[in-house]
């Protein structure tokens, strides 16, 4: 089954698909701060940017440029205990793994990886590089990897940074194809994530 992106997975919407039909899409103004995923998190992008307005969970936003089949940036503000990082779309015959508020910053990539591979069903799914970072102002975890999707060929690249403030997750992520798009966007991709901060 072809999804869209990740976050949308319990959709079970086409990758090649538009975004669905519930769905809108919000402009975010570039030099101006803006609270995402209803958190203290807050960004502050170099260049406008478009907020799908549709939340995949609760403390969560999809952004993208030029629509999430080209890039897309999934911001997650304060996982709490228990939770997961994507909507559940088979929680007795394949649930997502539960976030553990004692979770270490060197545990978040593993976190990604097996929700990740639950969410899409996939299991070509690899970390490529684990560093440590700053992100929203707090010692962080930077990651990078690719994957793929049965039955296409499609592989995916993606980056992501994320933290642990008070017990909750922290998180933002960044995938595009691997071929040109990945590269092209991905300076403006780790430009927004630097730009994170707490509570405004």
């Amino acid at each position: 089954m072809k999804l869209k992106s990740i976050a949308f997975a319990a959709a079970a919407v086409s990758l090649v698909a538009a975004a669905p039909a519930h769905a809108g899409w919000k402009l975010v103004e570039g030099g101006q701060s803006h609270e995402v995923a209803k958190s203290d998190l807050t960004i502050t992008p170099s260049v406008d940017w478009n907020r799908n307005t549709s939340r995949p969970i609760k403390r969560s936003e999809i952004w993208t440029l030029e629509g999430t089949t080209l890039n897309e940036v999934y911001f997650v503000g304060g996982l709490d205990e228990g939770k997961t990082l994507f909507k559940e779309f088979d929680k007795k015959g394949n649930p997502l793994p539960k976030m553990a508020s004692g979770m270490l910053l060197t545990d978040i990539p593993e976190f990604y990886e097996s929700s990740t591979r639950t969410a899409l069903g996939t299991s070509l799914f690899e970390i490529e590089s684990v560093e440590p970072t700053t992100f929203a102002g707090q010692p962080g975890v930077k990651f990078t990897f690719h994957y793929g999707i049965q039955n296409d060929a499609l592989i995916r690249k993606g980056m992501a940074m994320g933290t642990m403030v008070d017990g909750k997750l922290f998180l933002a992520s960044y995938i595009a194809p691997s071929v040109y798009y990945f590269d092209r966007d991905l300076a403006k991709a780790e430009a927004l994530m630097k730009s994170a901060r707490m509570g405004g």
